[in-house]
Formats: C-alpha cells, sequence, structure tokens
C-alpha cells in the first residue's frame, strides 16, 4: 500500500467534548439571523467557486460559525478555517432532519491518483477498522467515548476524468443510540483539496444520498488552481494518495458535534476526533 499519511499528522486532534450552547439567544432568534447566499459564490482568492441549485443555499465563514457553535452547539475551534456551509434550502437547521455540508480547503499540495485503480476499498475498510480498535484503548485511557467503524454506507467512488472523490462511512459511538453518518467528498485541485463533510445521521443517508451528484456537479477549482494545471517541480506534492484521502477521511480535522439543545430539537450526534493510534496504524502500515 501507498505511504498514506506523512503529512496528514497535523490534521488530528485531540477529541472535544460537546458543549451546551449558550442560552442568553433564543436559537430561532439564531435561526433566523443567518444570512444566506444562493447563485454561484466564490470561495478563497480566486480559489473555487460553487454554482448552486435552487435547491441549496450557502452560508460564509461567519454564518457557519453561527451555525455550528451558537446554534448546534459545538466548540469555538470546530469553526475555525470553515470556508463556508451548504445547506438544503428546504429545511431548517433546527428541523430534526437537518445537514450541512462543510467546506474546508487543505492546503497539502497536489495529490497524484496514481494508485486509485489498484485501491482494493474491503481491505482499506478492515485497516480503517484495525486502526480504530487500538485507538479506542488510548481513547478509553483518556476518558473519551470509543465508537465503531461498522462499514461502508456508501463505498468510495473516484470520478479520474473530474478528479473527485467521495465514499461514506457508518459510525457507532458507544453511549449513542443512533448511528453517525459521515459522508466525505473531496475535489482534486492544483495545489490542495476541497474538503466538504456531510453532517447527518444514518437516517438522513436516503435523502443525502440523491443529491451527491448535484453537489459534486456545483463545486469546481477556478483556472489557475485546477488539477490538470499542476507544474512538476514547481508545486508541491501532498505526501499520500486516494487511498491516504479516504482513510484520512475518518480522522477528524476539529471534531463535528450536534447536540441536544435546550429548546428541545434533537440535533444527531456528529463525528468524534480521533488520535494519533490511528496515524501511527497506517504509518506501520504503509511500511510494510
Amino acid at each position: 500500500m501507498n505511504k498514506l499519511f506523512a503529512g496528514v499528522a497535523a490534521l488530528i486532534v485531540a477529541a472535544l467534548p460537546a458543549v451546551a450552547p449558550a442560552q442568553a439567544q433564543d436559537p430561532q432568534a439564531i435561526a433566523d439571523s443567518l444570512q444566506y447566499q444562493t447563485g454561484r459564490i466564490p470561495l478563497g482568492d480566486n480559489l473555487a467557486t460553487l454554482t448552486l441549485s435552487p435547491a441549496f443555499r450557502f452560508l460564509d465563514a461567519a454564518n457557519t460559525r453561527r451555525l455550528l457553535v451558537d446554534l448546534w452547539g459545538n466548540p469555538p475551534s470546530v469553526a475555525d478555517d470553515r470556508m463556508g456551509a451548504i445547506l438544503p434550502a428546504s429545511i431548517s437547521p433546527l428541523a430534526n432532519e437537518s445537514w450541512a455540508l462543510i467546506i474546508t480547503y487543505e492546503d497539502s499540495g497536489h495529490v497524484t491518483d496514481d494508485d486509485a485503480a489498484g485501491i482494493d476499498y474491503d481491505d482499506l475498510l478492515k485497516q480503517m477498522q484495525e486502526g480504530i480498535k487500538e485507538e479506542n484503548q488510548e481513547r478509553t485511557k483518556q476518558g473519551f467515548e470509543t465508537y465503531e467503524l461498522l462499514g461502508w454506507a456508501a463505498p468510495p467512488h473516484y470520478e479520474s476524468q473530474a478528479k473527485k472523490l467521495y465514499w461514506a462511512q457508518e459510525l457507532k459511538f458507544a453511549t449513542s443510540a443512533a448511528n453517525t453518518l459521515n459522508y466525505e467528498i473531496r475535489v482534486l485541485g492544483r495545489s490542495g483539496v476541497l474538503d466538504l463533510n456531510i453532517i447527518s445521521g444514518m437516517d438522513q443517508l436516503p435523502a443525502i444520498e440523491p443529491q451527491v451528484g448535484t453537489l459534486l456537479d456545483m463545486v469546481a477549482f477556478n483556472p489557475g488552481n485546477r488539477y490538470d494545471e499542476y507544474q512538476e517541480g514547481v508545486d508541491k506534492v501532498a505526501e499520500y494518495g486516494i487511498a491516504g484521502l479516504i482513510a484520512g477521511g475518518v480522522l477528524a480535522k476539529a471534531g463535528f458535534f450536534k447536540v441536544l439543545l435546550a429548546f428541545g430539537k434533537w440535533i444527531l450526534i456528529g463525528l468524534g476526533a480521533i488520535g494519533a493510534a490511528v496515524f501511527n496504524f497506517f504509518r506501520r502500515k504503509s511500511a510494510s
């Protein structure tokens, strides 16, 4: 297997407990204050463009922070470095069935896709599950909740022409009655990757999965930042390939949570953070 995680270690953070949302503000007032955008949305400094269909709306970085921290009760660090969020236009962020696609840009370098055709995704899944078992031992020592990667909720699929990758995992947290959906989309660019992470629960999979194709079509790098504009010897190269992107998707960038809010709406528990044991496990595998 290719070297998976050199350069990904910086993404690994200690698990953070969910915190109660601020009680001074009314949740409905927070939801009503969110300022949405529609249509064509620029991302970064001429980095990429979103072209939203009428079924979706966008929150910029500041409004995404209000969504994640003030409304959904996440620790403030969860909102750091987020470029924005895409939400379904017809669903209130207060609703049980709400979900959001959180956008981050990983300036990791150009990700080569030479390994894409040769990946055994069943074997990769087993290795990820073994790594999580090792990590759970450390999580238990530190007093954090353990979890399992039950399997692919949607198996990985790489569109080699479009340079877009997506997959979904079903996670089971020890104290949660409902399983968590971790749906990941990656758009490869010249010097990095757009990371689109859907926050939801497993019961939202039937509603989300038909939308994935539309979501993929709505995001594209701008000229100058496209994958095929990579210049060998000039641009930085990432130290992992497609397999590393997939296995790294279970490494939390800053652990998303959706918690039970005081106003009585059940918002699903999201992806918790994972520690360095997973990284070390894959590093050993890649060296063997």
